[in-house]
């Protein structure tokens, strides 16, 4: 075995998938260099996931890809539940503008999203992708460097990294390293997942189709402009595409049918029981295994990239505690947990066997969902706001904390760009007013602006939500995250004490202004 030149990094990232070249990208922007290993030395020319929100989009343009990843997506209308004969039972409109500054929902063809993610990945000297090799070993866990074995053409290499990211899939070799293992949360089914070309007039609207039929469920929907893809539960007979997708095409259709990919997989739904060992974390399907029926696995993966991305730049690039990297587990863990399950009780609903008792738990969820707002809650619940924890401050009354800050368009300098593009990738203190001299202090004790609303030439939009939190300011952290409020007629944070010895870094202090801002002014996010 070699131990290669320069062969300390800061990060190894294990996988180069949509997750793992994401959390590259994200590092990249905050000068934090990264060696991606990966066993493909081109992208997965097929399709596999497909849909998105609009919380993805938003990461996606952290990442540097905002807007070419918009120009290859298909806005989508929502979600429908249909009975055995396709009639709708219930309908979860997604909107065209959301809070986020993109649609609520799109399509996607995943092999475009992950050569997108190489192209600017290429482009980032702090990146280096290493194809067609094989990772063998990650650990053991120490307290020094995180030593990472890998086998290419040329040989065995070595790196040693001080932070590991396994993003390598639901067979994950660095799950096994740490010692992790799978929390079965009892759902497994086989399902054939068929993708096809056609410009027949397929049956369809702009979203996605879930037949509740205990017999033959099936997922529909339109990915592109002649792209659709099927999913059926695999039953006792062997049927062939023509013959499941036949309720949907034209009758006696004979035209153009082009089968990209017809395969068969198992859908499960698992947490893994630990997300970190030391210096080594679990991202995407090394973490969590979604059934696809809230259209979330991926998006999990990327949730959990831009949750963990920016604590361990803090930490790599700042000084500041491990305590601090202890967060993203805390945080992300009972969030995909949340989602699997959602994901699970929506497999049921279409799934959940052929007795009365089914029968009348259909009728029950669509009478449900004709009282008016279930829906538009339902469709909601996919972003519910973090827990109270060590980097979200909150008090008696919920309110805007732990929950995303929206982004508008806005105007600056007599420019039209996204709120985000202005506010850059640090904390940031938005406030409803004029900030005075205790939050200006706490920005400048940051290192960051303290940013009126009032001047970003927006729609209203913040100024509202401000008002509808009761909030006179909030403090952003660098994921757009309120970590903290000052409720309307406050002079300050709740307390800094709470939140600032986590983000305590080894740079020189900036001379306090107030006392009680002294251990707050002893962090920077820069």
């Amino acid at each position: 075995m070699t131990v290669d030149e320069a062969a300390r990094v800061p990060v190894v990232i294990v996988g180069a998938g949509p997750v793992g070249v994401t959390a590259a990208l994200l590092l990249a922007r905050r000068g934090v260099r990264s060696v991606v290993l990966e066993r493909h030395q081109d992208v997965y020319p097929l399709p596999r996931a497909v849909a998105t929100d609009d919380e993805i989009c938003r990461i996606l343009q952290a990442a540097g890809v905002g807007e070419e990843f918009t120009a290859i997506t298909r806005p989508a209308d929502g979600l429908r539940l249909l009975d055995p004969r396709h009639r709708v039972m219930a309908e979860f409109r997604r909107s065209r503008h959301g809070a986020h500054g993109y649609p609520q929902s799109s399509m996607f063809d995943q092999p475009e999203l992950e050569r997108l993610l190489r192209d600017a990945l290429a482009e980032r000297p702090e990146c280096e992708l290493r194809g067609g090799v094989e990772v063998t070993g990650v650990g053991p866990d120490t307290s020094g460097p995180v030593r990472v074995t890998y086998r290419d053409d040329h040989g065995e290499h070595e790196l040693r990294a001080d932070a590991v990211l396994g993003c390598d899939g639901a067979n994950s070799l660095t799950r096994e390293a740490i010692g992790g293992v799978w929390e079965d949360l009892r759902f497994e089914e086989r399902w054939t997942v068929v993708d096809v070309r056609t410009t027949a007039g397929v049956r369809c609207w702009e979203g996605v189709d879930q037949v509740c039929d205990p017999a033959r469920p099936a997922t529909f929907m339109r990915v592109g402009e002649d792209r659709y893809r099927w999913e059926f539960r695999l039953g006792e007979g062997r049927e062939t595409v023509r013959e499941l997708v036949a309720p949907w095409l034209p009758p006696s259709y004979d035209g153009d049918f082009e089968v990209v990919r017809e395969t068969q997989y198992t859908f499960r739904a698992r947490v893994a029981d630990r997300w970190r060992s030391g210096r080594v974390f679990l991202l995407g399907d090394a973490a969590h295994l979604t059934p696809p029926f809230v259209g979330q696995g991926l998006c999990s993966g990327i949730r959990d990239a831009y949750n963990l991305t920016w604590k361990l730049a803090r930490v790599l690039r700042q000084g500041a505690e491990d305590g601090l990297l202890a967060t993203y587990e805390s945080e992300r863990k009972p969030h995909a947990r949340h989602v699997v399950r959602l994901a699970v009780a929506m497999g049921w609903a279409m799934t959940g066997g052929q007795d009365g008792a089914a029968a009348l738990r259909r009728r029950a969820l669509a009478a449900a969902c004709r009282i008016p707002g279930v829906t538009e809650l339902a469709g909601r619940d996919l972003s519910r706001p973090l827990t109270a924890g060590p980097l979200v401050r909150r008090g008696l009354r919920r309110g805007l904390a732990g929950t995303y800050c929206p982004q508008p368009w806005v105007n600056v300098d007599g420019r039209r760009t996204r709120l985000d593009e202005v506010l850059g990738d640090s904390f940031t203190v938005l406030t409803a007013t004029e900030p005075g001299p205790s939050l200006t202090a706490i920005a400048h004790g940051l290192g960051v602006r303290a940013v009126p609303v009032t001047g970003l030439g927006d729609d209203g939009t913040l100024a509202a939500w401000l008002r509808a939190g009761d909030a006179d300011a909030v403090l952003l952290r660098p994921d757009r995250v309120v970590m903290d409020v000052v409720p309307s007629g406050g002079r300050d944070f709740t307390s800094t004490a709470a939140w600032a010895s986590l983000l305590h870094t080894t740079r020189s202090p900036i001379a306090a202004r107030r006392p009680v801002e002294k251990s707050l002014l002893r962090s920077t996010a820069r």
